[in-house]
């Protein structure tokens, strides 16, 4: 019977040609680690994106052609409450007429509108005092003495510029940033 075994001696034994078994074996390994870690990183990495439904809301294109003067309607944007308010000549009126020296914090009606849209007030709903949502943004709601928005959880009052008039709120009513894309149609964000 022949002899199966290779030998050191023996030519076909793969000492001569510089390549053995175990370098081969340290590649495929090497080259798996590579693989594994890859495909551990990708799904980390991708998890930081913001998702589809955070993207679909960082931005919200709103119609104001059905708002009725005197009303208004929330929408939501990145997960907050938008009040968009039509407001009445009386309303606007009563914020322009403010004196600044009158107000909790300071700011004029001019800066808190955009320029040529002053029937339209656009306001992030969250009381600045401890979060809650005020009320106001529909007719019949409650909307304090100054004809804005009340907040129910502590008694803070804001006047139809979203200015804080009455009560443990800090600061007005923040502005999120948005513009006019034409006279019926606002983008948030």
């Amino acid at each position: 019977m022949a002899d199966t075994v290779a030998h050191p001696s023996h030519p076909g034994a793969g000492h001569g040609d510089g390549a053995t078994k175990r370098d081969f074996l340290k590649m495929l390994a090497g080259a798996g680690a590579v693989v594994g870690a890859g495909a551990i990183a990708w799904p980390l990495i991708d998890s930081m994106n913001p998702s589809q439904d955070v993207l679909a809301l960082s931005s919200v294109e709103v119609n104001l052609d059905p708002i009725a003067e005197g009303s208004g309607i929330t929408v939501l944007w990145q997960g907050k409450p938008i009040f968009i308010r039509h407001r009445t000549p009386a309303e606007i009126k009563a914020a322009e007429d403010v004196k600044l020296s009158e107000l909790i914090e300071p700011q004029s009606d001019a800066d808190r509108v955009k320029a040529g849209h002053a029937q339209w007030i656009v306001l992030i709903g969250i009381c600045t005092h401890l979060g809650c949502i005020p009320l106001g943004n529909k007719p019949t709601d409650p909307r304090g003495e100054w004809g804005g928005w009340f907040c129910p959880c502590h008694g803070s009052q804001y006047d139809t510029s979203g200015r804080v008039r009455h009560g443990p709120a800090p600061l007005n009513l923040y502005l999120p940033p948005y513009a006019f894309e034409n006279d019926t149609k606002i983008k948030i964000g």
